[in-house]
């Protein structure tokens, strides 16, 4: 039976109640607590995160996850996650001794042969913050090639997206005193060479979206003002951003600008001795990649080109003078298509070398890579031999040599950092996260749940060997469907890096585990996530809920045992199904959510997403979003599960209020609510392992004194 809160536990909780002339035109009563740093409304997140905490951390329990959560996160032997220029490899790294980070190098073949290789202290965060007011957190360093010595530096106040930018000298490891630097914004900065750089800032009243990025592109020199920048490509308002690229080098370097006129439509341009002449693309194409210097380009819907059909989700190889009509003449070489997955695939990586272009593929969410050469107007194409019913990630590629670094991790399998030859291409372990608990006991199944309209929506479920399947089993399913993101197997159990600390916290404590890969997302490529795109959504939602019925009909679990987790997107995924089905659960897990979809997009970044969810200001698509809208669907007299939020005061990209906002609602009626903000970490919500530590602890404290 579901637990039912008496009023005497909610005056545990402190709800105030503030002046009810403070509503917007819709008469939203909770719109103060938007205002971000105003006394009234940290007031209440300060007491929110007290009640909190009175309750959950005073329990014994609540001390065993953090420590379990924390020394897994820093647990030493994670593998780290490295880039390659030249002869070195770069990382940034955090442990007990560099809580904010160290970035660092070493060389690449001390790396590949040592346990414990030598590394080069590059940037220290704690240092820095040590020596300049405020919390700043490294957002990463971006270095000219082919020397790599000449680096620009992003770093954030509190861990958001908006970034200060400082050029960095490599050689020197230290800040370049009359180099390039820009102030805080949210910028699209990249180098063209080494005395100018493409320059997307805020450039002062009129410069930036309507989604608050930047819409101006600009060439600055080195040694010039930042004033004196010539412009390029100016975007309308109502774009997403700019951005703008340079490939190859000396006399075949060329230049790309991208209007990102919506989140899922773009408008490429070469330059052009300093004209932007446009790409002949369909709107929704992106560009993957660059290989002797033709564009790869993975189309997202179908195309009619030069007399044939071409479906989406295939990969075409085409010559760009071709596509902004600079060749008139299509010759064979010009274009071909180089990839058509199969119904069950889905492309989800692209990486170019000098001479190869590698491949990353889903088949039924299980991951492979694919090394395609050029041979004589075809293609050889050979797999790597990697481990099986796992996801792989190519993480650095060396251009010369067509090496390139690739983790490997599953549920059970903590993640491996493989370096593969670029000729034989033969995968060479280098290193392996310990395992942070015992992989023995568990199994992973995948199943297929049948959604309302018939579709069969893959998941997979990490249990006990011997697990019973008698309805008591406490269950989390772990979800996000949405914006083309594919939940491939990871030993963290989500997107995040977590180093598999859910196994000593729910697995090795008798939870069962589910990870469900519903339309919206990119599992199967284009046609799963247009499925539950805008006036579809709803089916992203269907899909969930067919999972959560198919493991109570399989006797997996029960309604009073069943928790859910989302973040971002995957938040509006759990506030919209406990609103829709608060029957199946028992309790939530909504993180850094989007909840009131009547005015997400008047909220930070959220105008850039109304390409996923519509304009909720034109009446005929808020008349589908309404329908699931979790801020407006929220009732009285209902018997929701138990819910917890979390979020981050410095969240610049989904805002807080969102979640500030659901729960004020949610208590006015009466409901209990768990409410964590951290008052730094942006999007991440969390800046350092302690305050993840924190975080997670706080989240599964929810679930196990709920579920039990």
């Amino acid at each position: 039976m579901r637990r039912i809160y008496s009023l005497t536990m909610m005056s545990m909780l402190i709800v105030l109640t503030f002046n009810s002339t403070a509503k917007d035109a819709n008469n939203d009563p909770y719109i103060w607590l938007e205002d971000v740093d105003v006394e009234q409304a940290m007031d209440w997140v300060h007491k929110q995160n007290k009640a909190t905490a009175d309750q959950y951390k005073s329990l014994p329990l609540y001390q065993q996850l953090y420590d379990q959560a924390l020394a897994t996160l820093n647990n030493k032997s994670r593998i780290p996650s490295v880039s390659q220029r030249g002869e070195w490899v770069y990382n940034y790294w955090k442990d007990e001794k560099n809580p904010r980070g160290i970035y660092r190098r070493a060389k690449l073949k001390d790396f590949n042969q040592k346990e414990n290789p030598k590394w080069q202290t590059i940037l220290d965060m704690d240092q820095y913050n040590a020596d300049h007011d405020g919390n700043w957190v490294f957002k990463g360093m971006n270095c000219l090639a082919p020397e790599y010595r000449r680096c620009l530096v992003s770093i954030s106040p509190g861990g958001g997206d908006a970034v200060m930018m400082k050029e960095f000298n490599m050689k020197e490891k230290k800040f370049i005193k009359d180099g390039f630097s820009l102030p805080k914004s949210k910028m699209r900065v990249t180098w063209r060479d080494k005395d100018h750089l493409f320059v997307a800032t805020d450039f002062g009243a009129g410069s930036m979206t309507e989604s608050g990025y930047p819409r101006i592109m600009k060439l600055w020199q080195r040694g010039t003002a930042l004033s004196s920048a010539k412009t390029v490509l100016e975007a309308d308002t109502q774009s997403v951003s700019v951005f703008a690229f340079r490939t190859g080098q000396k006399d075949e370097a060329k230049d790309f600008v991208i209007d990102s006129t919506t989140f899922w439509t773009n408008q490429y341009y070469q330059l052009v001795e300093g004209e932007a002449l446009a790409l002949d693309l369909p709107p929704s194409a992106v560009v993957s990649g660059v290989f002797q210097g033709n564009m790869v380009i993975s189309l997202k819907e179908d195309w009619q080109y030069q007399g044939q059909f071409i479906a989406q989700g295939s990969v075409l190889i085409i010559n760009p003078d071709v596509l902004t009509g600079q060749k008139t003449l299509v010759e064979e070489s010009d274009w071909s298509v180089f990839l058509s997955p199969k119904a069950n695939e889905n492309i989800e990586s692209i990486s170019t070398t000098d001479e190869t272009i590698i491949v990353t593929l889903l088949s039924d969410v299980v991951s492979q890579v694919n090394v395609y050469r050029p041979d004589d107007g075809s293609w050889d194409v050979e797999t790597v031999s990697f481990p099986d019913n796992g996801a792989i990630g190519v993480t650095a590629v060396d251009d010369e040599s067509g090496a390139f670094f690739a983790e490997y991790e599953s549920f059970i399998t903590p993640p491996t950092l493989y370096h593969v030859n670029g000729k034989s291409l033969e995968p060479r372990a280098v290193k392996s996260q310990s395992q942070s608990f015992d992989p023995t006991p568990y199994q992973v199944e995948q199943f297929f749940a049948r959604s309302a309209d018939g579709t069969f929506v893959p998941y997979f479920v990490v249990m006990n060997k011997e697990t019973q399947f008698d309805g008591t089993n406490p269950t989390h399913i772990f979800s996000y469907g949405g914006f083309r993101n594919s939940l491939t197997p990871s030993y963290s159990g989500s997107y995040e890096a977590l180093e598999g600390a859910y196994g000593k916290m729910w697995l090795d404590r008798g939870g069962v585990f589910v990870s469900a890969n519903i339309r919206g997302g990119g599992a199967y490529g284009p046609k799963w996530h247009k499925a539950a795109l805008l006036e579809n959504k709803t089916k992203s939602y269907e899909d969930f809920e067919a999972v959560a019925e198919d493991l109570i009909k399989r006797k997996i679990t029960s309604p009073q045992h069943l928790g859910i987790e989302g973040r971002s997107n995957g938040g509006l995924l759990v506030g919209a199904t406990m609103t829709r089905r608060p029957d199946l659960y028992g309790a939530v897990i909504c993180g850094v959510p989007l909840l009131d979809m009547k005015r997400y997009n008047k909220l930070l970044a959220g105008a850039s997403w109304m390409g996923e969810f519509g304009n909720p200001d034109v009446p005929e698509q808020w008349d589908y979003i309404k329908t699931y809208s979790p801020y407006q669907n929220m009732q009285p007299n209902t018997d929701y599960p138990a819910t917890f939020f979390y979020t981050s005061t410095r969240d610049d990209r989904v805002h807080p209020g969102h979640a500030r906002k659901m729960a004020a609602k949610m208590m006015s009626y009466g409901y209990p609510i768990w409410y964590y903000e951290n008052t730094e970490g942006g999007h991440g919500g969390s800046s350092t392992n302690e305050q993840l530590a924190e975080r997670l602890a706080l989240a599964y404290t929810h679930l196990w004194t709920h579920l039990r």
